[in-house]
């Protein structure tokens, strides 16, 4: 059997009236044996174990389930050991009960194919009667209310008798009153978001312009105003103190003296000395003396 060089190639049939050399043997999965292309399929070579990886299920009488013989095991077996443990008979009219379409007088099965679900009731019904006024659909159900208060309230107002109107009245004006304040704290709480980011958008501005806190008590709305920055300061002091410590200092580096003039009369400060003779002869007519 085989060549010279490969004195292993090849296998016999094992038919009895076969015999014939395969270079190319088939093996059965559930005997083992070795067969030629010809009977290389249970019924050729008549396959004692063919039916071993078969698969049979016996439907249970008593509660519709469906019991899996085993090849090597006696029938009567598994079926004693399936009443034993899993049968239920509470489960036969669950599995054997067909549908009908819940039209009263209606007798057609709502099976697979002619089973329609109404949009509005989410009920099943047959081709006959899948709109809905052949089913008399009751419609859509109104949904709850986002808000549960609101819901329990309008059902409240629903079952109270006419003659107690003017109490659901009240609570209607006591629950419009809560959902007002409500909206007033919602609105003071972002007012003082938005005074407060304001705020830290000055102090941070200021803080960019080299100006410290001991300087910047006396900045804001003030009549006197930096010549060089537009900042406005309450006193002529502060307006003072804040030249010499961010624009002298600027002006120091860049070799640039800066000078205000102050008005003998009200202590205003002045850079242009045009400015504070116009300022005396405007708001102290026309002299300087203190």
């Amino acid at each position: 059997m085989g060549t010279p060089e490969f004195p292993n190639l090849g296998k016999h049939c094992t038919v009895d009236d076969c015999k014939q050399i395969d270079f190319l043997p088939f093996t059965c999965d559930r005997c083992q044996q070795v067969f030629c292309l010809e009977h290389r399929s249970y019924v050729q070579h008549n396959c004692p174990k063919a039916d071993r990886k078969d698969v049979t299920v016996v439907i249970c009488p008593l509660c519709a389930k469906g019991v899996r013989l085993i090849p090597d095991q006696d029938p009567n077996i598994t079926w004693e050991a399936h009443v034993n443990t899993e049968c239920d008979p509470s489960n036969y009219e669950r599995a054997t009960k067909k549908r009908k379409c819940p039209v009263q007088g209606c007798k057609e099965l709502l099976t697979f194919s002619n089973t329609i679900r109404c949009r509005d009731c989410n009920v099943d019904h047959c081709l006959t009667h899948r709109f809905g006024p052949d089913h008399k659909c009751p419609g859509r159900k109104k949904p709850e209310p986002a808000f549960p208060f609101m819901g329990l309230f309008s059902r409240s107002l629903k079952e109270e008798p006419k003659t107690n109107r003017l109490s659901a009245t009240s609570s209607s004006k006591w629950t419009s009153s809560i959902l007002n304040a409500a909206s007033t704290v919602r609105a003071s709480a972002e007012a003082g978001m938005s005074k407060l980011s304001n705020e830290f958008s000055q102090a941070l501005q200021m803080a960019r312009d080299g100006v410290g806190p001991s300087s910047s008590s006396g900045r804001g709305t003030g009549p006197e105003v930096c010549p060089q920055c537009n900042a406005r300061f309450s006193s002529i002091t502060t307006l003072v103190e804040h030249v010499q410590k961010v624009h002298e200092r600027s002006g120091v580096r860049a070799n640039v003296k800066v000078t205000i003039d102050v008005c003998p009369k009200c202590s205003r400060g002045f850079r242009d000395p045009v400015s504070l003779v116009e300022h005396v002869e405007r708001d102290h007519g026309g002299t300087s003396k203190a």
